[in-house]
């Protein structure tokens, strides 16, 4: 199961900041892979934009924090969390967890898609690449539709934890490489990335790809309203592109969460990658010698079912030209505000990866 926490990054909990008492809580607890991600922009159940263009918003802008475990494991560790996050956004999503081998990640024939997560030190190496490299090379060469790395600013690794300094090298501090593809393109990429890699930590989860560089495949992964016991499902999009992507005369992103903020989403987060691609497009990223960043952004916007149509409608008129949509369903999530409180977190029943 993974756990997600949405929240600012000036959010306390006591005297401390939460993002420091969430990862504490991950470590103490031994939870096996968690990462803390910082957005780029998004806005939350407040409708408060947050984005590193703002100036006077620059020091707050939206946190994720994601930690993956055994269902048991992830549980125990709720009431905790909800206690810490009185305000923003805890989403609870099914996943395999693969750890040292793939030998349990057969997927059944003729599944939509998956997600694939690899989490990973910035120390790992496959011969003298960084691991990230290799394996984003791989996921592309296997014609996976595509994939994105996340740097971390801390995070544990088979239970321990690993955070970033201001002067420090951050060599163990954790990244995330995300992809995107067809359950057999995905299948014949795990058995080369697990023979690069010595200990990997990945999960696999079910995935539906709605767009690719602008031609509509399929409607988003819609449930019914309610599992049959009145719990409410809820829905993730998440658009992949680069943060040279444009909608008219502003980055894709930046106007895809405007636009969502005005039509009254109920929240959304933008994401800078490192290194990655979507589609045809080769691996591109960060080079030192670039005077454009041509980088992957990734966009997550997370509502009710019963309003993702309308909310796809406006991701499917921004992304004519370009991007990957993919669509997932979200079993359990808890939105909090001043006087706001939204859904819960008992896991809506639902089928499994395999079936």
């Amino acid at each position: 199961m993974r756990m997600s926490v949405y929240f600012g990054e000036r959010d306390r909990a006591g005297a401390q900041l939460l993002a420091d008492v969430l990862l504490e809580l991950f470590a103490d607890r031994g939870v096996h892979s968690s990462i803390l991600l910082r957005g780029i922009e998004g806005f939350g159940i407040k409708h408060r934009l947050q984005s590193e263009r703002l100036l006077t918003l620059s020091e707050d802008l939206p946190l994720i924090a994601l930690a993956v475990d055994s269902q048991p494991r992830i549980e125990a560790l709720l009431a905790q969390v909800q206690a810490l996050s009185a305000h923003g956004l805890i989403t609870l999503e099914r996943a395999r967890l693969l750890s040292g081998g793939v030998a349990d990640a057969e997927l059944t024939p003729g599944l939509d898609a998956v997600k694939l997560a690899i989490y990973l030190g910035r120390h790992e190496r496959v011969g003298s690449r960084p691991a990230h490299t290799a394996v984003v090379e791989c996921l592309h060469r296997h014609g996976v539709a595509g994939a994105s790395v996340l740097l971390g600013l801390d995070g544990t690794a088979h239970g321990v934890r690993h955070r970033a300094g201001l002067l420090a090298r951050n060599t163990q501090v954790p990244l995330m490489v995300q992809s995107v593809g067809e359950s057999t393109t995905i299948s014949s990429a795990l058995d080369e990335i697990a023979g690069m890699l010595s200990d990997p930590s990945m999960t696999l989860e079910r995935v539906r790809v709605c767009k690719r560089d602008g031609v509509q495949l399929a409607e988003p992964l819609l449930p019914p309203d309610t599992d049959g016991a009145g719990l409410a499902y809820w829905q993730k999009l998440v658009v992949y592109a680069s943060e040279q992507s444009r909608y008219g005369h502003q980055q894709l992103h930046s106007g895809l969460i405007r636009r969502l903020r005005r039509e009254g989403a109920a929240g959304a987060t933008s994401l800078r990658g490192q290194w990655g691609y979507h589609g045809e497009h080769q691996p591109h990223g960060e080079r030192f010698w670039s005077m454009r960043r041509h980088v992957p952004v990734l966009t997550v916007l997370l509502d009710t079912a019963a309003n993702t149509l309308r909310w796809f409608d406006i991701v499917d008129e921004m992304t004519r030209e370009t991007g990957l949509v993919t669509s997932e369903v979200v079993p359990a999530l808890r939105a909090c505000g001043p006087g706001i409180a939204h859904g819960g977190l008992e896991l809506a029943k639902r089928q499994r990866l395999s079936e």
